[in-house]
């Protein structure tokens, strides 16, 4: 697991500050520090004329990185790695909904930090693509939108895909999201079955699955790309075939459908027993879905799946999904031949109460 904090020694600030980390700079620039001294564990960087002091491993590369100190805070954010692939900047711990598989509990508090995530963001390498997530991004749904279109002014060169619930799109948003740019968004959102009672009873929300098709045709309109995003689980299991004609007649403009595995945090870990399924030891709804959703022009892409637990012949439908800062591989992969390209798990799986039928391929 990565640890995405590096402590830093206290500095005189009284707001959030976003800092870019350079090894060498000729011309920097008014956000970045550049190293000016290395000694051991210790890193000190000028930064506008003061001294700013890391603490990271010799080996830890922080070129190009973008960090967000905080007043008063040990310890350091790092929101941008130049050298991931898996940057996401958490836009809100707030949420509508209390998904039963959800990772992230919502919090009733909200944190503004717009202005420094848009300052993060522009000062990403070039071509970056970033998550945006939540909480739910779009119960700030304005801000949000100004600091979208603001980086398509500013680096029209970044894409970003956000996960929304979908609850809040109206008729109004199409001009706004063809003006920031329908191209350079994926918008990941979660349908969990064909019917309105189960999808809402899975996300502890009344009228949200009507109100999720209401948004699909807005987003639809303004010609945006989504990525249809539904967990497995015990909840939803015998249905997965039934939401897989459902995509296929009502939603077959998606980008993707992505059956997606549980992840083992937030309520997904309180949730654990009585959700998670093992797919290693029974895949046959998940096969009969993407048989469906293929046979309507549905691509499909398996997320979170280790490889040795998806049958063969649908193996290259699983991706390496697992952002590499929560990624871990368990001992018995150390011989697999597919390691190098097999997602691997997440760093809270727990083996004992997850998948049985796994084993080197």
């Amino acid at each position: 697991m990565i640890d995405l904090r590096i402590k830093v020694d206290p500095f005189p600030i009284v707001a959030p500050l976003v800092v870019r980390l350079r090894d060498q700079a000729s011309d920097p620039g008014p956000s970045d520090a550049t190293l000016i001294e290395l000694d051991g564990s210790r890193r000190e960087y000028d930064f506008q004329g003061f001294s700013l002091a890391l603490h990271a491993t010799g080996d830890l590369k922080l070129d190009n990185d973008v960090i967000m100190i905080l007043p008063g805070q040990p310890s350091a954010r790092r929101l941008i790695r130049a050298d991931s692939q898996h940057n996401t900047l958490l836009i809100t711990e707030q949420c509508d909904q209390l998904c039963l598989m959800c990772s992230q509990p919502p919090k009733k508090h909200h944190v503004d930090l717009f202005s420094e995530l848009e300052i993060a963001a522009s000062l990403a390498p070039p071509n970056s693509y970033i998550g945006l997530s939540g909480g739910e991004p779009l119960l700030h749904k304005w801000k949000l939108f100004d600091m979208l279109l603001s980086l398509s002014k500013k680096r029209p060169d970044l894409a970003f895909h956000i996960l929304s619930n979908g609850q809040h799109f109206v008729e109004e948003d199409v001009e706004k999201l063809r003006e920031i740019g329908v191209e350079r968004i994926l918008w990941g959102i979660p349908v969990y079955a064909a019917t309105a009672d189960d999808h809402d009873a899975m996300v502890k929300k009344a009228g949200a699955f009507d109100r999720l098709l209401e948004s699909f045709s807005v987003l639809f309109e303004a010609g945006a790309a989504i990525e249809l995003r539904t967990v497995v689980m015990q909840q939803n299991w015998n249905g997965l075939p039934a939401l897989a004609a459902f995509v296929g007649t009502t939603l077959p403009f998606v980008e993707r459908w992505a059956i997606m595995q549980l992840e083992n945090i937030g309520f997904g870990r309180m949730n654990w027993d009585a959700s998670f399924k093992d797919t290693s030891t029974d895949f046959e709804n998940v096969a009969r879905a993407i048989n469906i959703a293929i046979a309507r022009a549905v691509p499909v892409q398996l997320y979170n799946f280790p490889l040795c637990s998806v049958p063969a012949r649908y193996r290259h439908l699983a991706q390496a999904s697992i952002s590499d800062w929560k990624n871990k591989h368990e001992p018995f992969c150390a011989s697999c031949s597919s390691r190098q390209r097999c997602g691997g798990f997440f760093e809270w799986y727990r083996h004992k109460t997850g998948f049985r039928g796994l084993g080197p391929i």
